[in-house]
């Protein structure tokens, strides 16, 4: 089942309400008292409508395999509540809920029973809710659906400045962010400070656990100190570029090696025409650095878990897109034992999950090091190059791709830039760079 823009903002909004109405009556049930439990201050719960925004997407493909489904949504939502949940604490210094007393916590910020409760909503979501959903909206014409959709758009909008204008200005997380607020606010201090006060007494009612970040712990102190003085000092942007730009370079030797000794032949897994660059092994690695960063420290068994969590999901994910971006397969699984759609499968899991190991517990701090010790001016001037160089080829190599595509269809170039794409990346190139895409039915047309 495909779904328009249109399909998705109403999905969004209408699980963004059940999800409030959810957390409002949990918490009714163990508090015996109504209080917002969101995050803003009106009826919705924006992490449900992105969760099954995501399902939706992402999942819809597996419905009638009733297990695969619980799994994948299982991930996703517990992926979806993670990242919230370590966005809020970044940049508000709010940490609004806590599992670490929870058993088979992962991170604090999810545990299995919770992630549990995620696969079955989205079970019920993708197998029941959603197909009535959809025959609702197919009854409701389309231009006051959409005028009420851009509506609730803009009393979300109002509701999310107010919120997080109110949190900066209550939380005082920087001069400058403060400084953001307080020229917002000019007009009216008054009402400001109504509505911090309000926020502020709300937060506290439904979040009763809620933890504020301490001031300064000694690891930010040793940051000002070396922030000045050192390249890319921490997870800085700089850092997680370069470590981008390695992890790509890095992935697609590995994956070219892998393949030499599993298949007995050298073959391109490279994911751009120019250059030895796996994006998924480079947005990978950096993202599973951003977000276990702060977990170095932590025990094998958590980085592990979450490595193969997060490693899983990102895989499952890339896959989805790459097939409704550009119509086409990279990768499939479905003759391994324990796959998900073909798209992921449980040993190459396992492996993720061993990477994500490996590289933030014997890997990342070494190559941090040699990162710190480049020039900082030089390193900012090569960063920029190497996001310059990496926007041109992906680029480039997105367009190949869909002119391989149209190419398939018998559909001639338009512009002087198609005709040099297919004088430049013809069919025999597109298959050398990438030999194991597949076009999907869909794409495919008739081609003579």
């Amino acid at each position: 089942m495909m779904y328009t823009s249109y399909d998705l903002a109403w999905i969004f909004f209408f699980y963004s309400f059940l999800g409030w109405c959810l957390e409002v009556i949990y918490a009714a049930v163990g508090r015996k008292e109504f209080v917002n439990r969101g995050f803003l201050n009106g009826v919705l719960c924006p992490v449900y409508g992105v969760s099954t925004v995501f399902m939706s997407i992402f999942m819809d493909s597996l419905r009638g395999e009733w297990l695969y489904l619980f799994l994948g949504c299982m991930i996703v939502g517990a992926v979806t509540e993670l990242l919230t949940g370590l966005i809020l604490e970044h940049a508000f210094h709010l940490k609004l809920w806590d599992y670490s007393k929870e058993r088979f916590h992962a991170g604090d910020y999810i545990c299995l029973a919770s992630s549990a409760a995620w696969g079955v909503l989205g079970f019920f979501v993708i197998e029941a809710v959603n197909p009535l959903l959809r025959i609702i909206l197919q009854k409701i014409p389309y231009l006051p659906g959409t005028i009420a959709l851009l509506a609730m758009c803009a009393v979300l909008a109002v509701d999310v400045f107010m919120t997080v204008t109110a949190l900066l200005k209550m939380k005082q997380q920087n001069q400058a962010m403060a400084d953001i607020a307080e020229g917002l606010n000019q007009a009216s201090q008054s009402l400001q400070a109504v509505i911090v006060r309000l926020v502020h007494r709300r937060m506290s009612r439904a979040f009763p656990g809620l933890k504020k970040k301490e001031a300064e712990t000694e690891e930010e102190k040793e940051a000002l100190l070396c922030k000045d003085s050192v390249f890319a000092y921490g997870c800085s942007f700089h850092k997680i570029v370069w470590i981008f730009f390695w992890g790509a370079c890095l992935g697609d030797i590995v994956e070219t090696i892998f393949c030499r000794f599993s298949m007995g032949r050298w073959m391109s897994r490279s994911s751009v025409v120019y250059g030895p660059f796996s994006l998924v092994w480079g947005i990978g690695i950096a993202g599973a650095t951003i977000v276990l960063y702060r977990y170095r420290n932590r025990e094998d068994r958590h980085i592990f878990l979450a490595g193969m969590l997060l490693g899983g999901a990102y895989e499952y994910i890339c896959s989805v897109f790459t097939e409704l971006a550009f119509g086409t397969v990279f990768w499939d699984y479905s003759k391994i034992p324990f796959n998900l759609g073909g798209r992921i499968n449980l040993l190459f899991c396992f492996f993720w999950g061993i990477a994500a190991w490996v590289w933030m517990k014997r890997l990342y701090p070494l190559t941090s090091r040699y990162i710190e010790k480049i020039p900082k001016r030089f390193g900012k001037i090569l960063t920029y190059l190497i996001l310059v160089f990496m926007a041109w080829d992906v680029t480039v190599s997105a367009a190949a791709l869909a002119r391989h595509g149209e190419r398939a269809r018998n559909i001639p170039p338009e512009n002087n830039i198609e005709v040099w794409i297919d004088q430049e990346f013809p069919d025999e190139r597109m298959e050398q760079i990438y030999p194991n895409a597949k076009m999907t039915d869909g794409w495919k047309g008739n081609r003579e």
